[in-house]
């Protein structure tokens, strides 16, 4: 294990020495979130973040309130929105996730309550540009979302176009910052090598995201824990990490968590809640590709 952390730092050094030395930024200067976007970032929930990820409960606790209860199937019904929304209410957990359409009906539907409305931008491909991606982030928070998930252009990744992926996340984040929104930057870890992974993550942070996210849950395969280690141990503690994708029951949900993951994004959250109560689950969930 120490052989690993000790490859996982190395690279990480080189990546964040490559990417400071290509735009005459400090390391510093990456992490550093000004107080406007701190107290903007606390007004909209992100108060989650700042705990370190150490401390969560893997062996019990409130696990609900880490979960982002996920329907993005493109076929949903109102019917099946409404019931998300009262699900999310009932159980405590920390947000909706669905498709920008529903953004305005959740709004509604959560009014009053702590319950978030996240939604998704440049979903679930990523390979839209970042003026629309933008434009998609100013929309969904005009439509009631404080919570933002976009995908990074894993092509422009996977290329070596650090540029455009920095700046890809940047038009999202200012957006969303700006009113007083976070932003989770899905880098669909299934598609990525580690050396990507962590290039991602750097990205993600320099760039002053909230979280780094391993999975749309569309690809070809979602949240590993070694995965989330990898992405815990390369953001620090200063932001965020969501394990999605893969996270069905209790024991997953745990697992993640103990990992390092701060929120968890899920389809099977009734089935997870009821587990922490000792409840038998009425039933699998069918909300989402989660």
């Amino acid at each position: 294990m120490n052989n690993i952390d000790a490859i996982v730092e190395q690279i990480t050094d080189l990546i964040f020495a490559r990417l400071s030395a290509g735009n005459g930024a400090s390391g510093d200067d990456c992490v550093q979130c000004s107080p406007h976007h701190i107290a903007c970032a606390i007004n909209a929930g992100a108060s989650r973040i700042g705990l370190p990820w150490g401390q969560a409960a893997a062996g019990g606790g409130d696990v609900s309130g880490y979960i982002d209860h996920t329907l993005l199937k493109p076929e949903a019904t109102r019917d099946e929105i409404e019931k998300l929304c009262h699900e999310a209410r009932t159980y405590n957990f920390a947000s909706v996730c669905i498709n920008p359409a529903w953004a305005k009906e959740c709004a509604y539907a959560l009014h009053g309550s702590p319950v978030k409305v996240c939604t998704v931008v440049g979903f679930p491909l990523g390979a839209t540009l970042a003026d629309v991606k933008a434009y998609e982030t100013r929309r969904a928070i005009f439509d009631g979302a404080t919570e933002i998930d976009m995908v990074i252009n894993i092509g422009a990744l996977k290329s070596n176009d650090n540029e455009t992926v920095l700046r890809d996340i940047r038009a999202v984040v200012e957006a969303a910052h700006d009113a007083c929104a976070i932003v989770k930057v899905i880098i669909e870890t299934a598609l990525l090598t580690d050396e990507e992974k962590i290039r991602a993550c750097l990205l993600a942070k320099q760039a002053e995201a909230d979280f780094v996210k391993t999975s749309t849950g569309f690809s070809k395969g979602g949240a590993t824990v070694a995965d989330i280690e990898l992405m815990r141990r390369t953001v620090g503690a200063e932001m965020g990490v969501k394990a999605a994708g893969g996270v069905r029951d209790l024991a997953s949900a745990r697992e993640m968590i103990a990992a390092g993951a701060t929120r968890l994004g899920a389809s099977a959250g009734v089935k997870i809640a009821q587990e922490v109560k000792g409840q038998k689950p009425a039933g699998a969930q069918a909300s989402g590709s989660y």
